[in-house]
């Protein structure tokens, strides 16, 4: 039986505002790539508006948002309101970061898919992506 050949899964990992730190995408990236995803960085200081226009240029099923910078709880909801004006309801937000419980539980609620925490490895994110992205 011929095996059906799929679409690898683009994701876009980005770090919004002015949080300089670009470690943790850059890790989370890279392991995305050596798990055979597309992925594209947007590098340091993106405004929401640009994320957003970036994911919709390059046709991604997910947009990943490092934020270490605590503006958390108005970057995910900015982009959040961006993806829905822009008709991106079918584009999954996930992200990573120093975030309170909390406020993961907010987001969460919001329509951010997932946020993963300091010390989670590489492969539980692979997995995640992997188990909730139909291609």
């Amino acid at each position: 039986m011929a095996e059906e050949k799929q679409k690898k899964i683009r994701v876009l990992i980005a770090k919004p505002g002015l949080d300089g730190h670009d470690r943790g995408a850059k890790i989370i990236a890279r392991a995305l790539r050596d798990a055979g995803m597309e992925v594209i960085y947007t590098g340091l200081h993106q405004t929401p508006e640009q994320v957003v226009a970036t994911a919709l240029q390059e046709d991604v099923d997910a947009i990943g948002l490092s934020i270490l910078s605590g503006a958390h709880n108005y970057l995910f909801p900015r982009v959040l309101e961006l993806m829905k004006e822009k008709g991106l309801e079918d584009v999954m937000l996930f992200g990573g970061g120093i975030i309170p419980d909390e406020d993961i539980v907010k987001l969460k609620a919001m329509g951010v898919k997932e946020i993963f925490t300091p010390g989670t490895s590489t492969e539980e994110v692979i997995q995640f992506l992997r188990e909730n992205i139909k291609k």
